[in-house]
């Protein structure tokens, strides 16, 4: 899954289900393989920069293998107006600290024991230093942003940063209520999760020097990547394997989380149907797992999530319609017929 598989320095042997047949997400990262190692190395300097003693949180925080999904945007967006520049590498890792410090929190939050096949930081050293680590790395995000001869990047991140915040604090509001999550589950997923893939097309462009209207459409592109990015990934929560996707599994019923399956199954549920489920998530325990797969499977909720998906995929690719080609603009194209084919491999799980 996509999660597992697109770790840089992983094996891929999936393939991209549009466009060029022979293109695995190796072949996508290739290009910019040198960019993502320099984001690499900056996060491992950042780790060092700490007070010593808080040094081993970052060090486990930062160096332990993420995909740097969000900097490959960075540097193919990056791609369609010229080359990555070190100014760059310095936004893509800005944008990586400020997701790692989500992640913290949302592992405290979701009482998550694993995340990228390792002990999340609350369940090696506890709550309370987790929750203060991830306040850490957003500061220390904030003082890079600021070190930028402009104030568009530290003004741009800061108000990202509060959008995704403000989406988590929607969905922690929603929890186990499935009127009001059916009303704005997709405006609190492009808050929380599209607002940094936004993030990365855009200060990609502006440094760049893209124009108005470029921006605007790398910034759609972003916005629409990222909610089908966040629809998969709740899809994996329901559909995949923990051993694929490296991190716990469940959370989301566990946490009263609705989402986009669970959320359809409600809506197609009859009376008696519906209450069995909001009593299953209101009341959890995970025997009720069963309950509610069997609702999923009679709703057959699973095919309408992938079509949103390719929707969401469908706007993005639209949206770089506009741009002259290059090898950024194919690579992030290349990036949506990967995604589609990692939510179509779902349903073989």
């Amino acid at each position: 899954m996509l999660a597992a598989a697109i770790n840089v320095t992983g094996s891929i042997s999936e393939r991209v289900s549009h466009g060029d047949p022979t293109c695995s997400w190796k072949k996508i990262v290739e290009p910019v393989e040198p960019f993502l190692h320099a984001v690499t190395d900056q996060l491992m300097r950042q780790a060092q920069g700490f007070d010593p003693q808080i040094v081993p949180y970052a060090e486990h925080a930062l160096n332990n293998g993420g995909k740097h999904l969000r900097p490959t945007l960075v540097a193919l967006a990056a791609g369609c107006f010229g080359k990555p520049t070190d100014a760059h590498v310095k936004v893509a890792v800005i944008i990586e600290m400020v997701h790692l410090a989500t992640l913290v929190h949302d592992d405290v939050m979701d009482e998550a024991t694993v995340r990228r096949s390792s002990p999340t930081v609350a369940a090696k050293w506890g709550n309370e230093i987790a929750v203060l680590f991830g306040d850490c790395l957003f500061a220390e995000a904030l003082r890079l942003a600021a070190s930028f001869p402009t104030t568009e990047v530290c003004r741009a991140v800061a108000l990202a940063t509060n959008t995704v915040c403000s989406g988590e604090i929607l969905q922690t509001q929603q929890r186990r209520n499935f009127v009001a999550a059916r009303k704005d589950y997709f405006r609190v997923i492009e808050m929380k999760t599209g607002e940094l893939f936004t993030l990365a097309c855009d200060l990609a462009a502006f440094l760049g020097g893209a124009t108005t209207e470029q921006r605007a459409a790398v910034r759609e592109f972003g916005t629409a990547f990222g909610t089908a990015y966040q629809v998969y990934d709740d899809c994996v929560d329901l559909f995949g394997t923990e051993a694929e996707a490296g991190k716990s599994l469940g959370t989301d019923l566990a946490k009263g989380k609705l989402t986009w399956p669970l959320l359809l199954a409600w809506e197609r549920a009859n009376a008696a149907e519906r209450a069995a489920l909001e009593n299953s998530i209101q009341n959890w325990q995970p025997e009720n797992l069963a309950a509610v797969n069997a609702l999923l499977a009679k709703y057959r909720t699973f095919g309408p999530t992938v079509e949103a998906i390719h929707g969401f995929l469908e706007r993005a690719r639209k949206a770089l319609a506009t741009l002259p080609a290059s090898s950024g603009r194919t690579g992030l194209l290349a990036m949506t017929d990967y995604l589609a084919q990692q939510t179509e491999a779902l349903a073989v799980q």
